[in-house]
């Protein structure tokens, strides 16, 4: 059933690639048919493939995933009593200060980000030892193809000699490293790059740098910064804790996979005196609760442009709204460089092409948790609102275009995931050919996998419809690959 499932995308994908006007053919065949070797080591020791072939240097990748359909059903809240962590302390703390509650989108910040306590700050959370897996954790395809569609927007933009190549949140830096393993060969758009990592965690800042295999340049004591450079592909590689400190002048292409879903988001919810702003704050059982906020707040201007942006039909039947200022704000700051600079940006995220309602969740160990039980030991994460995203990029500047969505399938697919799949499969093993099928149907499928023959609860479960994709670039390179 698959062989044939792959054969039917096979033939489709050869027809876009064969009749793409902006793609260019021969580039993507010989990525996709060249030697690679095995995605970044940073997690585990995996299978490694080398001209098309499979060596059992590692064991396989991990078999673990997260089934986020479910992502608006709440679990049962625990009050068992449990010995404060330092996070719960501060949080309390500011409550206190305060005088009264803080908002979602604070709790939610604090819990992710906190320098001290922070969920990403001090503890490696990807993988099977860690909360979650996201797709480049699962097959070193997903970031061949991701470097498939940045070398064909490099080729639109004319083959510049310097491009920043950023990524925002690369988590244990999987994804550049597949990216640039797979770009090796092609020598002039490597030697264009200068990797950009926008990583607050010195934990996964460390991390990345392994992955990547990088090295880092002596000091000759000439007051010159020095130089960090991946041997993946001879790459310059630098470290940012914000966007803003990318340098600018120079064309980005800016890659954000699973990071929009971890900005914090205020939730409102609808009262009889109108949206209320929905709050944290301490009961007099010294737990935390849900409150509403009394009077509107200052994230009420964002809700108000959100509904703006949506039909009045779409409003009235919600009960609940989550707007994200943050991803609008970097949306802004992303869609502003493009169009000073040039470039684009790919943004990979689940979510919907609308207004999101009630989706925040917190997942701990693979399983979903009450969002306040225990916070700092659990990811926080939200459904993306897409259309916000183009909303806040078209409004900066009439020299950008936004594409999209279209589903993770639909655009592995046109980039050609099926002839990699096709071309892997011909020289490994049946272990490594169960592999990689698991991997592919997690990156492409939807739901179960009909092929699974293993213990029921380990049936990988499809990410390719439940997953959007979506381009921001600047006009003057026309409609982005696979888009068109």
């Amino acid at each position: 059933m698959l062989t044939r499932h792959l054969l039917k995308q096979a033939s489709t994908c050869r027809h876009f690639l064969l009749n793409s006007k902006t793609s260019s053919p021969l580039l993507t065949k010989s990525l996709l048919f060249s030697s690679s070797s095995s995605s970044s080591e940073s997690q585990s020791p995996t299978t490694t493939f080398v001209d098309d072939k499979v060596t059992d240097q590692y064991p396989t990748r991990t078999s673990i995933s997260i089934d986020r359909s479910d992502l608006y059903n709440l679990p049962d809240h625990s009050h068992e009593p449990t010995s404060e962590s330092e996070l719960v302390k501060h949080l309390k703390g500011i409550i206190k200060f305060r005088g009264g509650p803080i908002s979602v989108a604070e709790y939610m910040e604090e819990v992710l980000t906190n320098p001290k306590f922070g969920f990403y700050i001090s503890r490696d959370v990807f993988g099977a030892e860690g909360d979650f897996i996201t797709s480049p954790e699962v097959s070193q395809m997903f970031g061949e193809m991701v470097g498939v569609w940045a070398m064909c927007l490099w080729e639109q933009m004319g083959r510049p000699k310097q491009v920043n190549l950023v990524e925002l949140g690369p988590g244990r830096g999987t994804l550049m490293a597949d990216l640039l393993r797979g770009a090796s060969k092609f020598k002039s758009f490597t030697e264009s790059l200068h990797v950009h990592l926008i990583e607050c965690s010195p934990m996964l800042q460390k991390l990345q740098h392994h992955n990547l295999k990088c090295l880092d340049e002596d000091d000759n004591g000439d007051g010159v910064e020095k130089r960090t450079i991946s041997t993946l592909a001879g790459t310059l590689v630098s470290w940012h804790a914000l966007l803003e400190q990318v340098p600018s002048g120079l064309p980005s292409i800016i890659i954000a996979h699973e990071f929009y879903d971890a900005l914090p988001v205020h939730q409102f919810q609808r009262a009889s005196r109108g949206w209320c702003e929905k709050m944290v704050d301490v009961s007099e059982d010294s737990m935390f609760r849900f409150v509403l906020s009394p009077q509107p707040s200052p994230a009420t201007l964002y809700l108000m442009k959100r509904c703006e942006w949506a039909a009045p039909e779409e409003i009235e039947k919600l009960s609940h709204i989550e707007v994200c200022p943050k991803a609008m704000d970097l949306t802004h700051a992303i869609a502003d460089r493009i169009s000073c600079d040039g470039g684009g940006a790919l943004i990979i995220d689940y979510g919907l092409n609308g207004v999101v309602s009630d989706s925040l969740q917190a997942i701990r160990k693979h399983k979903f948790i009450n969002i306040l039980d225990d916070p700092g030991s659990a990811d926080l994460s939200a459904y993306v609102d897409f259309a916000s995203i183009r909303h806040s990029a078209e409004e900066v500047s009439a020299d950008i275009s936004v594409h999209g969505p279209i589903t993770q399938s639909q655009f592995l697919g046109a980039l050609g995931i099926n002839f990699r799949v096709e071309s892997l499969l011909q020289n490994c093993t049946d272990e490594q050919a169960d592999s990689l099928r698991t991997g592919y149907w997690r990156l492409v499928g939807e739901g179960e996998a009909p092929f699974w023959e293993g213990p029921d609860e380990q049936v990988p479960i499809g990410m390719g419809t439940r997953y959007l994709a979506m381009a921001i670039v600047n006009t003057k390179q026309g409609v982005p690959v696979p888009f068109q």
